[in-house]
């Protein structure tokens, strides 16, 4: 029978058909963070089991850290606490461990990659819903809960529903200004925040192969933000570019029959999908967010809605722009902004900095506005410093900072306070995300760019033009 990539590489770690009607699955790689990992290792300890397999994990700090350079969150705070607890607990279990002073530290779902961790073909799991990312190289990856965690560290195994397939095909090519962020928020806006649910989204098509490994994480990335848990894209020749020479990857003999492997990772030209989905991305312009789901989004060039228009959503969307302190009818390009954020786990790799910093070089941000740059990982900001990148932003008046998820979530020193309105490359806008009251509009690096030098939201594509200063 023709199979889609996500039912072969499925079929590949099937163990066993479950009575109740799931099937039981290996788990080939797990990256363990420290927010959903100390029940899970507490879990262990009170049953007196062991790790199964210690080197098929990766331990990291990233949601907790603090980016301030030199700077510790304050002793006895939460985050000090899990920081403090993961470093314990990998030691107690030996587990391979990426500590905070380690040239490799970073956000979990940038290092994965990084490090040649991510491979085609394989099952990667980690307690976050953003583990979707690492489907950008053919993986069946996806985020779980505490408890699940702790059954892969002790079987290598989890109980899981098999998934129904959607395919999503782009076709076309992107205008200046525009990028794959932009892409997946229209997607999701169209089929909204519940539309893949179920599925799981192989992402196809000639637009598809012109995006870099980079575009194709941040594609991925945001699945999850339309509800479906996986995200996939065969591998291909820009992903073997990738892999080749990370320090995980397969080496000498080894790579050759891996990537004589991959190359099979793709679907059969008749597999059948649940769901299709075709788009041409030629026309589409930059997106931001106005509301308070990832659904609520819509081109830089349109207006504030009117809940009377869609009557069957008016309640919600009347919601959302209270919480948003939003009036119907005004222009996005007119609404002011307090802070800039520029990173998370969706934009803080070494392709977004560039791109941010064509905007922001030769000008300087907005009177009033407060704007930081967070790598994502320590390589994407050592990299960054060597191609002069971190100058261009300091001179432009954004805050550089360290590696770590950041602002993206309000776990750590960086969030907003109440009633400020941020531009934001992260992947999520709900109520609070960024801090209590703190109100979020998602989009491009670039377009984040621009509103940071502009002082409000802007069409990036109006400043296309690099500036001279």
């Amino acid at each position: 029978m023709p199979q889609t990539l996500y039912e072969k590489i499925w079929a590949a770690h099937k163990i066993a058909d479950l009575p109740d009607g799931q099937t039981l699955i290996g788990i080939d790689r797990h990256l363990v963070q420290e927010v959903s990992s100390p029940q899970a290792f507490e879990g262990l300890k009170l049953e007196g089991r062991t790790v199964r397999r210690p080197d098929r994990h990766l331990s990291v700090a990233d949601h907790a850290v603090s980016t301030l350079p030199g700077h510790n969150p304050l002793k006895n705070s939460l985050a000090a606490l899990q920081l403090d607890r993961l470093e314990e607990n990998v030691q107690a279990f030996g587990l391979p461990y990426i500590g905070r002073d380690d040239p490799r530290h970073g956000i979990v779902h940038i290092i994965g990659p990084e490090l040649g961790f991510t491979l085609p073909g394989c099952t990667l799991v980690c307690g976050d819903s953003h583990t979707s990312t690492h489907g950008a190289f053919g993986a069946l990856a996806f985020g779980i809960g505490s408890s699940q965690c702790e059954t892969v560290l002790a079987t290598q195994c989890l109980q899981q529903d098999k998934q129904k397939s959607m395919r999503i095909t782009l076709t076309g090519s992107l205008a200046p200004g525009v990028t794959v962020k932009d892409i997946i928020l229209h997607i999701i806006s169209r089929i909204g925040v519940e539309g893949g649910r179920g599925h799981a989204i192989e992402y196809d098509g000639p637009a598809i192969a012109a995006l870099s490994m980079e575009a194709r994480m941040t594609l991925c990335n945001m699945t999850i933000e339309a509800g479906a848990r996986i995200g996939m894209v065969a591998p291909d020749e820009t992903t073997f570019a990738y892999l080749k020479g990370r320090p995980l990857s397969p080496q000498n003999a080894l790579w050759d029959q891996a990537v004589a492997h991959w190359r099979t990772l793709h679907s059969d030209p008749d597999a059948v999908f649940a769901q299709e989905l075709e788009i041409n991305i030629s026309d589409l312009a930059p997106h931001i967010s106005w509301g308070t789901t990832p659904a609520d989004c819509a081109p830089i060039t349109g207006h504030v809605p009117d809940p009377s228009a869609s009557p069957d959503k008016a309640s919600q969307i009347e919601r959302a722009l209270a919480y948003m302190d939003l009036t119907p009818g005004t222009p996005f390009t007119s609404i002011a902004i307090d802070r800039v954020f520029i990173g998370s786990c969706t934009n803080a790799r070494i392709e977004d900095l560039r791109r941010a910093a064509t905007i922001a070089k030769g000008r300087h941000v907005a009177p009033g506005v407060s704007a930081m740059v967070v790598p994502g990982s320590a390589q994407v900001q050592a990299q960054a410093e060597a191609e002069g990148l971190d100058q261009i932003f300091k001179q432009a008046g954004f805050e550089w900072r360290n590696a770590g998820c950041s602002m993206c979530v309000a776990m750590n020193d960086d969030r907003l306070e109440p009633g400020q309105r941020c531009a934001s490359t992260s992947n999520r806008n709900f109520e609070g995300r960024q801090g209590p009251e703190g109100r979020t509009h998602l989009m491009s690096p670039e377009m984040a760019a621009a509103a940071a030098v502009s002082g409000h939201l802007a069409d990036v594509r109006t400043l296309l033009e690099p500036a001279h200063g």
